[in-house]
């Protein structure tokens, strides 16, 4: 099958995928305990009041009948008004995408380059004191939570350091030029590097193994009959191959990249898509809820078809079936 057939067909089974996506998530939120319109009345809220708002909402309609509304006004691109917000779900999404990339795509880029190189590194120079001083790094950051590396950076460096902000990204004044890169440079390094430090330990781990794996096989050690020396065989075959499984964990990341990191934008503040959907779980918000989860689905599939795509480079035998 040609290349160009092959991402024809994915593109359309993408569709499918996204409305599975959103009868599961519209079902679990709604077996969900608690009341939505009781969450949304605030405090102690007269009962004519929480009827009222299942009126206005739809909610006193059997959820079969919500749940065809909601698919209905999907289809046309209308993914609902948001309960808390009382705004387009769609509106509040496009708010927060570049907030969110501002922060997650370093990061990513980061972790992902910082790791293949230091876990090529430690193949090369495997047995050394510093290669157990970078393996023990790297596991010590893949395995710590994000949010603890976050409180720790955020207790040195501005707390006691008070080199930089704890939070508050949202209260950055609206300067121009210097002033205003400045301060978002300032609110940006902390939650950066927390969620480096995380990818960081992945990828590491990661391309160390698969690169040792591929200075296993038989082509490296005709290579090396050849007369090749170890610095290009690394460089030009082994890690070429060993990019392949890098690169799949680096697409199923990058899907979920419109989603932001919820723990790290909760903990530093951070107005992105990640404390968005926290809020929106916190205030029972369902269409938000469902909306911000059915552009991650859209992102998830589109990475995984980019990924494809990237395989067919790195690998020219691969075959599209």
């Amino acid at each position: 099958m040609k290349l160009g057939s092959y991402i024809l067909r994915r593109i359309l089974q993408m569709v499918p995928l996204i409305l599975m996506v959103m009868i599961v998530n519209f079902g679990l939120i709604k077996l969900a305990p608690g009341d939505v319109a009781l969450a949304m009345a605030g405090s102690e809220p007269a009962p004519e009041f929480v009827e009222a708002i299942r009126v206005k909402y739809g909610l006193d309609r059997p959820v079969s009948e919500q749940f065809l509304r909601y698919m209905s006004l999907a289809i046309r691109g209308d993914l609902g008004i948001s309960v808390r917000y009382q705004r387009p779900v769609l509106d509040l999404v496009k708010e927060r995408v570049p907030t969110t990339l501002l922060l997650i795509l370093p990061a990513l880029l980061i972790g992902a380059f910082a790791g293949t190189v230091i876990g090529t590194w430690q193949v090369k120079h495997s047995g050394t004191r510093l290669d157990s001083f970078t393996t023990m790094l790297s596991a010590a950051s893949y395995s710590i939570p994000v949010f603890w590396i976050g409180v720790v950076l955020m207790w040195v460096f501005a707390v006691r350091l008070h080199w930089l902000p704890t939070s508050g990204m949202f209260n950055i004044p609206r300067g121009e030029g210097v002033t205003l890169v400045i301060g978002v440079v300032s609110h940006l390094i902390l939650p950066l590097v927390s969620l480096s430090a995380v990818w960081f330990g992945g990828y590491a781990r990661l391309a160390r193994s698969s690169v040792a794996e591929a200075m296993e096989e038989d082509y490296i050690t005709t290579a090396r009959a050849v007369g090749y020396k170890d610095n290009v065989i690394l460089r030009l075959f082994a890690l070429r191959n060993a990019m392949l499984p890098i690169v799949t964990m680096f697409g199923l990341e990058f899907g979920l990249i419109l989603t932001g990191a919820v723990l790290t934008e909760t903990v530093f503040a951070w107005p992105g898509l990640g404390s968005l959907t926290y809020e929106a779980i916190m205030a029972r918000d369902t269409p938000l809820v469902v909306g911000i989860y059915v552009v991650a689905a859209i992102c998830v599939a589109a990475a995984s078809l980019a990924t494809d795509i990237l395989y067919a480079y790195l690998d020219p035998t691969i075959v599209y079936k």
